[in-house]
Protein backbone atom coordinates (compact mmCIF):
# COMPACT_ATOMS: atom_id res chain seq x y z
CA UNK A 1 0.00 0.00 0.00
CA UNK A 2 3.03 2.38 0.81
CA UNK A 3 4.81 1.36 -2.00
CA UNK A 4 1.82 2.02 -4.35
CA UNK A 5 1.62 5.85 -2.14
CA UNK A 6 4.89 6.28 -2.81
CA UNK A 7 5.00 6.03 -6.39
CA UNK A 8 1.46 7.30 -7.27
CA UNK A 9 1.47 10.75 -4.79
CA UNK A 10 4.91 11.08 -2.65
CA UNK A 11 7.22 11.39 -5.83
CA UNK A 12 5.43 13.86 -7.16
CA UNK A 13 5.59 16.06 -3.93
CA UNK A 14 8.71 17.95 -3.47
CA UNK A 15 11.00 15.78 -0.83
CA UNK A 16 10.57 18.12 1.95
CA UNK A 17 6.93 18.72 1.65
CA UNK A 18 6.65 14.99 1.85
CA UNK A 19 8.20 14.68 4.79
CA UNK A 20 6.60 17.66 6.79
CA UNK A 21 3.73 15.98 5.74
CA UNK A 22 4.13 12.45 6.82
CA UNK A 23 5.89 14.36 10.02
CA UNK A 24 2.65 16.02 10.59
CA UNK A 25 0.73 12.30 10.73
CA UNK A 26 3.84 11.04 13.16
CA UNK A 27 3.41 13.68 15.53
CA UNK A 28 -0.59 13.22 15.98
CA UNK A 29 -0.07 9.70 17.34
CA UNK A 30 0.24 10.66 20.61
CA UNK A 31 -2.12 13.72 20.50
CA UNK A 32 -4.52 11.09 19.55
CA UNK A 33 -3.91 9.20 22.19
CA UNK A 34 -3.13 5.95 20.67
CA UNK A 35 0.17 5.38 20.99
CA UNK A 36 0.01 2.81 23.11
CA UNK A 37 -2.12 0.76 20.58
CA UNK A 38 0.38 1.78 18.23
CA UNK A 39 3.31 0.81 19.89
CA UNK A 40 1.69 -2.67 20.67
CA UNK A 41 1.69 -3.22 16.97
CA UNK A 42 5.28 -1.85 16.71
CA UNK A 43 7.54 -3.42 19.16
CA UNK A 44 9.44 -6.44 18.80
CA UNK A 45 7.31 -9.78 20.52
CA UNK A 46 10.68 -11.15 21.75
CA UNK A 47 13.96 -9.81 23.77
CA UNK A 48 16.31 -8.32 21.79
CA UNK A 49 17.02 -5.33 24.34
CA UNK A 50 20.24 -4.37 24.67
CA UNK A 51 21.66 -2.33 27.68
CA UNK A 52 24.59 0.26 26.82
CA UNK A 53 25.47 3.68 27.54
CA UNK A 54 24.20 2.99 31.06
CA UNK A 55 21.00 2.56 29.33
CA UNK A 56 17.97 -0.18 28.56
CA UNK A 57 17.26 -0.05 24.80
CA UNK A 58 13.74 -1.99 24.29
CA UNK A 59 15.71 -2.89 20.65
CA UNK A 60 18.83 -2.24 19.18
CA UNK A 61 17.43 -0.31 15.92
CA UNK A 62 16.94 3.26 16.16
CA UNK A 63 16.23 6.74 14.15
CA UNK A 64 18.99 8.43 12.80
CA UNK A 65 19.51 12.19 13.37
CA UNK A 66 18.15 14.18 10.23
CA UNK A 67 14.54 13.09 10.78
CA UNK A 68 13.09 15.04 13.74
CA UNK A 69 15.50 18.04 13.48
CA UNK A 70 14.03 19.81 15.97
CA UNK A 71 12.64 17.46 18.92
CA UNK A 72 8.87 17.42 18.34
CA UNK A 73 7.79 14.28 16.85
CA UNK A 74 9.63 11.75 19.37
CA UNK A 75 6.70 10.30 21.17
CA UNK A 76 5.09 9.31 18.02
CA UNK A 77 8.15 8.00 16.51
CA UNK A 78 8.63 5.63 19.57
CA UNK A 79 5.63 4.38 18.98
CA UNK A 80 6.24 3.59 15.37
CA UNK A 81 8.94 0.95 17.21
CA UNK A 82 12.85 2.60 17.45
CA UNK A 83 14.41 1.86 20.56
CA UNK A 84 15.82 5.34 20.26
CA UNK A 85 15.67 8.60 18.57
CA UNK A 86 18.12 10.55 18.02
CA UNK A 87 16.96 14.43 17.40
CA UNK A 88 19.13 16.86 15.31
CA UNK A 89 21.03 18.41 13.96
CA UNK A 90 20.48 21.15 17.19
CA UNK A 91 22.79 23.96 17.24
CA UNK A 92 22.89 26.54 19.53
CA UNK A 93 21.64 29.48 17.84
CA UNK A 94 18.15 29.32 15.94
CA UNK A 95 18.84 28.68 11.87
CA UNK A 96 16.99 28.32 8.97
CA UNK A 97 19.41 26.14 6.94
CA UNK A 98 20.38 26.22 3.60
CA UNK A 99 18.05 27.56 0.71
CA UNK A 100 15.20 24.95 -0.93
CA UNK A 101 14.76 22.80 -2.75
CA UNK A 102 17.57 20.76 -0.65
CA UNK A 103 16.47 17.48 -0.28
CA UNK A 104 16.29 15.18 -3.52
CA UNK A 105 15.53 11.62 -4.31
CA UNK A 106 17.73 9.33 -6.08
CA UNK A 107 15.16 6.95 -6.52
CA UNK A 108 16.87 3.81 -8.78
CA UNK A 109 19.41 4.00 -5.60
CA UNK A 110 17.13 4.47 -2.87
CA UNK A 111 18.99 7.12 -1.47
CA UNK A 112 18.86 10.98 -1.01
CA UNK A 113 21.11 14.06 -1.33
CA UNK A 114 20.36 16.26 1.63
CA UNK A 115 21.86 19.76 2.26
CA UNK A 116 19.81 20.74 4.59
CA UNK A 117 22.15 23.37 6.84
CA UNK A 118 20.56 21.75 10.35
CA UNK A 119 17.73 24.06 9.99
CA UNK A 120 15.84 24.14 13.62
CA UNK A 121 14.53 26.42 16.04
CA UNK A 122 17.66 26.50 18.41
CA UNK A 123 19.29 24.35 21.28
CA UNK A 124 16.99 26.57 24.18
CA UNK A 125 13.73 25.82 22.83
CA UNK A 126 14.66 22.01 21.91
CA UNK A 127 15.72 21.20 25.32
CA UNK A 128 12.24 22.25 26.53
CA UNK A 129 10.57 19.56 23.94
CA UNK A 130 13.60 16.79 25.17
CA UNK A 131 12.57 17.70 28.81
CA UNK A 132 8.43 17.40 28.29
CA UNK A 133 9.26 14.08 25.93
CA UNK A 134 11.28 12.30 29.17
CA UNK A 135 8.37 12.29 30.88
CA UNK A 136 5.92 10.36 28.49
CA UNK A 137 5.19 6.91 28.91
CA UNK A 138 6.98 4.48 27.48
CA UNK A 139 9.25 6.89 25.55
CA UNK A 140 11.79 5.58 23.50
CA UNK A 141 15.66 6.64 24.48
CA UNK A 142 16.43 10.14 23.81
CA UNK A 143 19.55 11.04 21.97
CA UNK A 144 20.42 14.84 21.09
CA UNK A 145 22.93 15.40 18.01
CA UNK A 146 24.68 18.94 18.43
CA UNK A 147 26.03 20.86 15.92
CA UNK A 148 27.96 24.13 14.87
CA UNK A 149 25.79 27.04 14.26
CA UNK A 150 26.42 28.53 11.00
CA UNK A 151 27.26 32.24 12.37
CA UNK A 152 29.94 31.23 14.76
CA UNK A 153 33.32 30.83 13.51
CA UNK A 154 34.93 27.17 13.06
CA UNK A 155 37.70 29.08 15.59
CA UNK A 156 34.58 29.70 17.93
CA UNK A 157 33.16 26.52 17.79
CA UNK A 158 34.31 25.04 21.36
CA UNK A 159 32.19 27.36 22.77
CA UNK A 160 29.04 27.04 21.02
CA UNK A 161 29.11 23.62 21.34
CA UNK A 162 29.36 24.07 25.12
CA UNK A 163 26.14 26.67 25.01
CA UNK A 164 24.59 24.04 22.84
CA UNK A 165 25.86 21.29 26.02
CA UNK A 166 24.68 22.90 28.58
CA UNK A 167 21.36 23.50 27.16
CA UNK A 168 20.38 19.92 26.32
CA UNK A 169 22.63 17.60 28.30
CA UNK A 170 20.56 17.70 31.01
CA UNK A 171 17.78 16.21 29.39
CA UNK A 172 19.33 14.02 26.88
CA UNK A 173 19.80 10.47 27.83
CA UNK A 174 22.99 10.54 25.05
CA UNK A 175 24.39 13.58 23.31
CA UNK A 176 26.67 13.70 20.07
CA UNK A 177 28.87 16.09 19.06
CA UNK A 178 28.46 15.97 14.99
CA UNK A 179 31.36 16.98 12.80
CA UNK A 180 31.07 15.24 9.98
CA UNK A 181 27.87 16.76 8.41
CA UNK A 182 28.92 18.22 4.59
CA UNK A 183 26.41 20.85 5.02
CA UNK A 184 28.22 23.70 7.74
CA UNK A 185 31.27 25.28 5.87
CA UNK A 186 34.55 24.47 8.02
CA UNK A 187 32.65 21.44 10.13
CA UNK A 188 34.55 18.29 9.14
CA UNK A 189 37.40 20.14 9.45
CA UNK A 190 36.88 19.87 13.44
CA UNK A 191 37.79 15.94 12.52
CA UNK A 192 40.74 17.26 12.27
CA UNK A 193 43.21 15.64 15.53
CA UNK A 194 44.76 18.70 16.64
CA UNK A 195 41.05 20.42 16.42
CA UNK A 196 38.66 17.29 17.40
CA UNK A 197 40.45 16.87 20.50
CA UNK A 198 40.18 20.10 22.48
CA UNK A 199 36.54 20.37 21.52
CA UNK A 200 35.43 16.78 22.53
CA UNK A 201 37.67 17.51 25.97
CA UNK A 202 35.37 20.42 26.34
CA UNK A 203 32.01 19.09 25.38
CA UNK A 204 33.00 16.05 27.84
CA UNK A 205 33.86 18.30 30.74
CA UNK A 206 30.50 20.07 30.15
CA UNK A 207 28.03 17.26 29.75
CA UNK A 208 28.91 15.50 33.02
CA UNK A 209 27.22 12.51 33.36
CA UNK A 210 25.15 12.29 30.25
CA UNK A 211 26.69 9.51 28.02
CA UNK A 212 28.94 11.74 24.98
CA UNK A 213 29.54 9.88 21.59
CA UNK A 214 30.96 11.49 18.48
CA UNK A 215 29.79 11.15 14.76
CA UNK A 216 31.95 10.56 12.16
CA UNK A 217 32.15 10.69 8.51
CA UNK A 218 32.40 8.10 5.83
CA UNK A 219 34.80 10.18 3.84
CA UNK A 220 37.53 9.70 6.35
CA UNK A 221 40.59 7.44 5.33
CA UNK A 222 41.24 4.40 7.18
CA UNK A 223 44.00 5.75 9.03
CA UNK A 224 41.84 8.84 10.13
CA UNK A 225 39.09 6.36 10.88
CA UNK A 226 41.60 5.04 13.22
CA UNK A 227 42.68 7.89 14.63
CA UNK A 228 39.57 9.03 15.93
CA UNK A 229 38.42 5.94 17.57
CA UNK A 230 41.72 5.80 19.44
CA UNK A 231 41.60 9.90 20.46
CA UNK A 232 37.43 8.55 21.54
CA UNK A 233 38.90 5.95 23.94
CA UNK A 234 41.69 8.02 25.38
CA UNK A 235 39.03 11.06 26.30
CA UNK A 236 36.84 8.58 27.71
CA UNK A 237 34.16 9.01 25.48
CA UNK A 238 31.43 6.62 25.81
CA UNK A 239 31.27 5.74 22.14
CA UNK A 240 31.10 6.83 18.25
CA UNK A 241 28.51 6.60 15.50
CA UNK A 242 29.42 5.47 12.33
CA UNK A 243 28.61 7.27 10.23
CA UNK A 244 27.24 10.46 8.41
CA UNK A 245 26.18 11.62 5.41
CA UNK A 246 28.81 10.89 2.03
CA UNK A 247 29.95 13.31 -0.27
CA UNK A 248 30.84 10.45 -3.13
CA UNK A 249 28.69 9.90 -5.53
CA UNK A 250 30.60 6.40 -6.91
CA UNK A 251 28.31 3.62 -7.92
CA UNK A 252 25.28 5.06 -8.68
CA UNK A 253 22.48 3.68 -11.17
CA UNK A 254 20.52 6.90 -11.29
CA UNK A 255 20.77 9.32 -14.33
CA UNK A 256 23.65 11.07 -14.06
CA UNK A 257 21.84 14.35 -14.79
CA UNK A 258 19.46 13.71 -11.90
CA UNK A 259 21.98 13.23 -9.73
CA UNK A 260 24.04 16.39 -11.00
CA UNK A 261 20.50 18.56 -10.77
CA UNK A 262 20.76 17.38 -7.32
CA UNK A 263 24.15 18.94 -6.82
CA UNK A 264 25.86 19.37 -3.41
CA UNK A 265 25.45 17.76 -0.62
CA UNK A 266 25.11 14.67 1.63
CA UNK A 267 24.76 11.35 0.20
CA UNK A 268 22.94 8.64 2.45
CA UNK A 269 21.00 5.40 1.88
CA UNK A 270 21.87 2.24 0.23
CA UNK A 271 25.10 3.44 -1.64
CA UNK A 272 26.25 4.18 1.37
CA UNK A 273 25.76 0.22 3.24
CA UNK A 274 29.49 -1.43 2.06
CA UNK A 275 31.61 2.13 3.14
CA UNK A 276 29.62 2.39 6.39
CA UNK A 277 29.96 -0.93 7.30
CA UNK A 278 33.70 -0.92 6.33
CA UNK A 279 34.03 1.80 8.98
CA UNK A 280 32.38 0.13 11.60
CA UNK A 281 34.60 -2.93 11.24
CA UNK A 282 37.50 -0.61 10.71
CA UNK A 283 36.18 1.10 14.47
CA UNK A 284 35.32 -1.97 16.47
CA UNK A 285 38.75 -3.17 15.27
CA UNK A 286 40.57 -0.64 17.63
CA UNK A 287 38.54 0.01 19.98
CA UNK A 288 37.49 -2.03 23.55
CA UNK A 289 34.02 -3.95 23.38
CA UNK A 290 32.48 -1.99 25.71
CA UNK A 291 32.89 0.96 23.91
CA UNK A 292 28.99 1.78 22.20
CA UNK A 293 29.60 1.80 18.72
CA UNK A 294 26.58 2.67 16.35
CA UNK A 295 26.13 1.69 12.67
CA UNK A 296 24.23 3.87 10.40
CA UNK A 297 24.25 3.93 7.08
CA UNK A 298 22.71 2.23 4.22
CA UNK A 299 20.65 0.16 6.90
CA UNK A 300 17.33 -1.11 5.31
CA UNK A 301 16.33 -4.22 6.57
CA UNK A 302 16.80 -7.39 9.63
CA UNK A 303 19.43 -9.05 7.83
CA UNK A 304 20.95 -5.49 7.61
CA UNK A 305 20.89 -4.85 10.89
CA UNK A 306 21.60 -8.15 12.22
CA UNK A 307 24.92 -8.11 9.90
CA UNK A 308 25.78 -4.74 11.90
CA UNK A 309 25.71 -6.39 15.27
CA UNK A 310 27.27 -9.43 14.08
CA UNK A 311 30.15 -6.80 12.82
CA UNK A 312 30.22 -5.23 16.25
CA UNK A 313 27.77 -2.69 16.69
CA UNK A 314 25.99 -2.35 19.70
CA UNK A 315 23.08 -0.52 18.42
CA UNK A 316 21.91 0.17 14.84
CA UNK A 317 20.06 3.31 13.32
CA UNK A 318 18.52 3.85 10.06
CA UNK A 319 16.59 7.26 8.07
CA UNK A 320 16.97 6.92 4.58
CA UNK A 321 14.93 3.63 3.89
CA UNK A 322 12.24 5.81 6.47
CA UNK A 323 11.58 7.49 3.42
CA UNK A 324 11.14 4.59 0.94
CA UNK A 325 9.35 2.07 2.84
CA UNK A 326 6.69 3.86 5.06
CA UNK A 327 5.52 4.38 8.73
CA UNK A 328 5.54 0.57 9.27
CA UNK A 329 9.03 -0.13 8.62
CA UNK A 330 10.35 -0.38 12.13
CA UNK A 331 7.61 -2.68 12.88
CA UNK A 332 9.36 -4.87 9.62
CA UNK A 333 13.04 -4.94 11.17
CA UNK A 334 11.91 -5.58 14.68
CA UNK A 335 9.91 -8.27 13.68
CA UNK A 336 12.56 -9.67 11.23
CA UNK A 337 14.53 -9.53 14.00
CA UNK A 338 12.13 -11.35 15.95
CA UNK A 339 12.47 -14.31 13.65
CA UNK A 340 16.21 -14.08 12.68
CA UNK A 341 17.74 -13.79 16.47
CA UNK A 342 15.50 -16.67 17.33
CA UNK A 343 16.84 -19.22 14.73
CA UNK A 344 20.35 -17.89 15.93
CA UNK A 345 19.15 -19.27 19.03
CA UNK A 346 17.99 -22.46 18.19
Amino acid sequence: MYALLFSLVLTRLDPERAHHLAFTVIRLIPRLGIGGIVRRFTASRSTHAVKTLGLDFATPFGLAAGFDKDARGIQGLGALGFGHVEVGTITAHPQPGNDRPRLFRLIADRAVVNRMGFNNGGAAEASLRVARATAYPGRPVIGVNIGKSRIVDVDDAIGDYISSTRALAPVADYLVVNVSSPNTPGLRGLQEIDKLEPLLKAVKTEAGSTPLLVKIAPDLTDDEVERVSRLAVDLGLDGIIATNTTLSREGLRTDPTIVAAAGAGGLSGAPLAARSLDVLRLIRAVVPAELCVISVGGVETAHDVVERLRAGATLVQGYTAFLYLGPLWARRINRGLDRLLAAESA
